[in-house]
């Protein structure tokens, strides 16, 4: 079923950052397309006005980064996977592709340490220097995983 809401001009969505990716990636075609293929370390540096948000951030902790992919073309709605023309044209919302309408990138990297009380060391992230963070949030174990979740196999 289709909602017709539609926000009201006051409450338009905003994004703005809390942070920006500090790496030695700089070049989008270069960089690995997830972080299992040899992406390296990185810096999340917080804008001071959000250090509070950090409290309860623990290294060894696994969480995820969402990035907004300055560089993504917004008005790409089908691409070939992994940017090879082999592949057949697919849907974008099918795809981890930069390219699309609100260009949001999702990383899951584990915090190393904090560092200066407001830099974040994260290994593996994939997102290309001066990539705007819109936000952070733990990555939770799965219900599987959790001892006080009954499971579906008993």
């Amino acid at each position: 079923m289709r909602s017709d809401w539609r926000p009201p001009e006051s409450e338009a969505f905003r994004l703005r950052p809390i942070g920006w990716v500090r790496s030695v990636l700089h070049d989008p075609g270069a960089a690995p397309k997830q972080n299992y293929e040899g992406a390296p370390e990185a810096r999340v540096e917080i804008e001071p006005e959000f250090l509070p948000a950090l409290d309860g951030l623990e290294p060894g902790q696994d969480v995820v980064v969402i990035t907004w992919l300055h560089r993504g073309d917004r008005t790409v709605l089908g691409v070939h996977p992994r940017d090879d023309p082999a592949n057949p044209l697919t849907g974008v919302f099918a795809t981890r592709s930069a390219d699309r309408p609100n260009p949001l990138g999702l990383h899951r990297t584990r915090l190393l340490r904090i560092e200066n009380g407001g830099t974040l060391v994260v290994e593996q992230l994939e997102a290309i220097d001066g990539t705007p963070v819109v936000d952070l949030k733990p990555l939770l174990p799965t219900p599987a995983a959790r001892p006080d979740r009954p499971t579906s196999d008993g």
